[in-house]
């Protein structure tokens, strides 16, 4: 007959061997991409085609290469989902990385902030320069192609100035192509507020 002593040496066994098991499970592998020509591209695989079926990351070019933005490519670099490698094979980290795509665009951490506030809220975001602005994001749930964007989004310096000419510009825009408009303000800190800007009519 067993005590209670040694029932529960024996749970505590079943238990850890059941915590090392779970602990054994492989982790999933990064997926690869290629820094080039101001692009960062993946080549036509499962992983590829996950990542934007899911979560609409980057646009499918012909023959299902993957193509992220600069932004989204720094975003999955600092989520662990992507390793990129530069034309000559060496991976680059978050830091090399965003001092890269810094030297492409001057105002780049500023729209990153803004850009994975947003991710991290769960709303997809894109770029909007047909529309004239930085972003076009959707609702909760919504991905690109199902409906319309709802807001536009221009990311700004908390020591940024803006003209009321430039301000009115803005406005405009966003009530040209009926969405609405937002300014992502970022501090030092890089914490983001958001202001929705609306019309209105005396």
């Amino acid at each position: 007959m067993v005590d209670d002593e040694e029932a529960g040496l024996k749970d505590l066994s079943d238990l850890k061997v059941k915590d090392i098991i779970l602990d054994s499970k492989p982790r999933k592998e990064k997926i690869k991409m290629v820094f080039a020509n101001e692009r960062v591209l993946a080549e036509a695989v499962d992983e590829t085609r996950e990542l934007y079926n899911q979560s609409r990351y980057g646009t499918l070019l012909d023959g299902g290469k993957l193509q992220l933005s600069l932004l989204e490519a720094l975003y999955l670099i600092e989520k662990n989902k992507i390793e990129v490698k530069d034309s000559r094979n060496k991976i680059l980290d978050f830091e090399q990385f965003l001092k890269r795509a810094t030297k492409l665009e001057p105002n780049f951490w500023i729209r990153y902030c803004v850009f994975k506030d947003m991710r991290n809220r769960g709303y997809i975001i894109k770029t909007a320069l047909k529309f004239g602005a930085d972003f076009r994001v959707y609702d909760r749930g919504v991905k690109p192609g199902e409906d319309h964007a709802r807001w536009i989004i221009y990311p700004v310096h908390e020591g940024a100035t803006l003209t009321w000419y430039e301000f009115a510009a803005k406005n405009r825009v966003a009530h040209s192509t009926k969405k609405r408009l937002m300014m992502g303000i970022v501090d030092d800190e890089g914490d983001v507020t958001y202001y929705e800007i609306k019309w209105l009519k005396p």
